[in-house]
């Protein structure tokens, strides 16, 4: 009897530290950790996935369950899986801050609607750009991509292998990518309604008896909408890029030191 619950125990703890990384991970990365997803379907997920990895997810050192190790174990697959997410969650957050962006030089920033997908209110803009990076996300089979980014980071990021400092500065740095991203897209729209602003205020100086604030309102906003139109055929293409520069930014993390 003891020496089933010896090998039933270190069965689970080998299960232990790939659950672990992957619940972390899938509670940390776009779309599946949002709220609207019950946190009942990501451990159910985070269980299979789990089971899937065992082969791959063997410890680099003998880890005693009951122990110090042990919880520093857990500590580190927490971090490791938090880290994944969140660089995984660069794109979608990119989409994000060009809704704000663009809803901002629409005028549209005061329209705010609550996001069943985040749990907060955000505008109209940011919600159909979201929508669309989900629709997007699914079309090139995201959810595989993070299937293979948690497989591959426990070759490349043991248990029990210590957590590489190299490692999370090459995220935290790569934040700025996502303002850097988000101002590229959003500079078409930034322009136009500049040179329509700057028009708007060269009328007011040769017809100031006109009420142009008003009109200015419905005119740039009608523009924007356009604009926005133009916009959004473009951005499936450059959502692949981004994608793109976020898996080659996850494989040079895991080379870091």
């Amino acid at each position: 009897m003891e020496g089933v619950f010896t090998t039933l125990l270190a069965e689970l703890s080998a299960w232990w530290w790939p659950f672990v990384r992957v619940l972390a991970m899938l509670s940390a990365a776009p779309i599946v950790g949002d709220t609207s997803v019950p946190l009942t379907v990501r451990v159910l997920l985070a269980m299979v996935l789990a089971t899937i990895l065992l082969p791959v997810a063997a410890p680099a050192v003998p880890i005693e369950a009951f122990s110090l190790h042990a919880l520093a174990a857990t500590a580190e697959q927490v971090a490791i899986g938090v880290v994944l997410g969140l660089a995984l969650h660069f794109v979608m957050s990119v989409l994000l801050v060009l809704g704000y962006m663009v809803s901002s030089q629409m005028g549209l920033a005061m329209a705010l609607m609550n996001d069943p997908l985040s749990g907060v209110s955000s505008d109209v803009v940011s919600s159909l750009l979201s929508i669309l990076g989900i629709l997007v996300f699914f079309s090139i089979d995201g959810h595989l991509v993070l299937v293979q980014v948690i497989g591959k980071s426990f070759t490349l990021w043991p248990v029990g292998g210590g957590l590489r400092m190299g490692a999370l500065r090459a995220v935290a740095f790569n934040v700025s990518w996502v303002f850097s991203a988000a101002l590229l897209l959003a500079l078409p729209m930034v322009f136009a309604t500049m040179v329509v602003q700057m028009g708007f205020g060269f009328l007011a100086r040769v017809a100031p008896q006109l009420n142009l604030f008003a009109l200015g309102f419905s005119v740039i906003t009608i523009f924007g909408l356009f604009m926005l139109a133009m916009l959004v055929r473009f951005i499936p293409e450059h959502y692949l890029r981004m994608t793109r520069q976020v898996l080659l930014m996850l494989e040079q993390t895991f080379g870091a030191r």
